[in-house]
């Protein structure tokens, strides 16, 4: 054991003499954020929104403004963006006749005022503004939203998109990949005694290949109540939209569907014993196309009036469908800060 004030060597990751990162296994933080100015502006600047339709014509000029934070987090390989941006843009319109002669001309601003990582599978709102608004202006404001607005949204994605690959450190953390060595040196004799060897975990390798890019959240809880009590509150649609404060739909029956937090996650009963087992299949509406997730949850008294419940939330991928590598860590945290604790917090469960 090591003396107060000394680390445990077993247990600290040494600076290379060389500065090396190897497989960037402490955080490496990026400041993303002049990037991003830079990157949104190639995106969204000089950008025809509308050309010649219903004799209206529609540009992005320029980026005006882009405030906030934008940074990635790099450890072990894994890439955890972080940005909470306001996007000022300006834009300018005009209207001419079927001769092709101008009516008018417009200016006016497109605001995003908040873009960030936690909202990545959600388009931002989008506020347009026109200066001068008269029977034109208004023409060209609506003509913005219903046109424009999609254009600039789809642009808004391939940012969030490339934040999700790693944004200015994609290519750092490629180059900086430790490629192991071909044992190039082995008789050729050697490496024939080995092949035989080296075929068997190919096999391993292949049966795990098909559960690669997934995780298992295991959580235990405590709670002061009966069991067939937590069971009500878990399966009962008022009880949740309570303490969710969000709509909720919950058959009681197995094969019954669920739609929990207004429809974000989605699934069916699998499995249910009243007071002791409820097994479901969740999905989430950011997870890729046909992903699906199992939880179970067993309930337990250790004691009369106290609840011991174990998790076991299996198969949850590690990216959403738009690449954001926070898929676990949210979901965990979501189990833990908007399910377990409210349940504590609403009905006085807590020990």
């Amino acid at each position: 054991m090591a003396k107060f004030g000394e680390g445990d060597k077993r247990w600290i990751v040494e600076e290379r003499p060389d500065g090396t990162n190897v497989h960037n296994w402490h955080w490496a933080e990026t400041d993303c954020l002049e990037w991003s100015r830079n990157f949104l502006s190639k995106l969204l600047s000089d950008l025809l929104l509308l050309d010649d339709e219903g004799g209206l014509f529609i540009k992005i000029k320029k980026v005006d403004k882009v405030d906030g934070e934008a940074y990635v987090n790099i450890r072990k390989g894994k890439i955890i963006p972080g940005y909470e941006l306001s996007v000022t843009l300006s834009w300018e319109g005009e209207a001419k006749d079927s001769e092709g002669k101008s009516l008018q001309k417009v200016d006016g601003l497109v605001e995003i005022p908040y873009i960030s990582d936690e909202n990545a599978d959600e388009d931002p709102e989008v506020r347009v503004s026109v200066k001068g608004e008269g029977p034109i202006g208004k023409k060209m404001k609506e003509a913005m939203l219903g046109k424009g607005k999609p254009i600039v949204l789809e642009k808004v994605r391939l940012y969030v998109q490339s934040m999700a690959k790693g944004g200015p450190a994609k290519d750092d953390l490629e180059a900086k990949k430790v490629e192991p060595k071909s044992n190039q040196s082995a008789p050729p004799a050697a490496a024939m005694a080995a092949a035989p060897a080296a075929s068997k975990p190919a096999v391993v390798a292949e049966k795990k290949k098909a559960k690669k890019g997934f995780k298992t959240i295991t959580m235990t809880e405590k709670f002061s109540c009966r069991a067939n009590v937590l069971f009500e509150i878990l399966m009962d649609d008022n009880r949740w939209k309570g303490f969710t404060q969000s709509n909720a739909k919950i058959s009681k029956e197995v094969d019954g569907e669920i739609s929990i937090f207004d429809g974000s996650v989605t699934g069916k009963n699998l499995e249910l014993e009243e007071g002791k087992l409820i097994v479901q299949q969740w999905r989430f509406g950011s997870w890729p196309d046909g992903i699906h997730s199992t939880v179970k949850l067993t309930l337990e008294e250790s004691e009369p009036g106290v609840t011991i419940v174990k998790l076991i939330h299996s198969d949850v991928p590690e990216e959403d469908r738009y690449g954001n590598a926070t898929v676990v860590e949210n979901t965990e945290r979501g189990w833990r800060d908007l399910i377990f604790n409210k349940i504590r917090a609403v009905f006085g469960f807590g020990i």
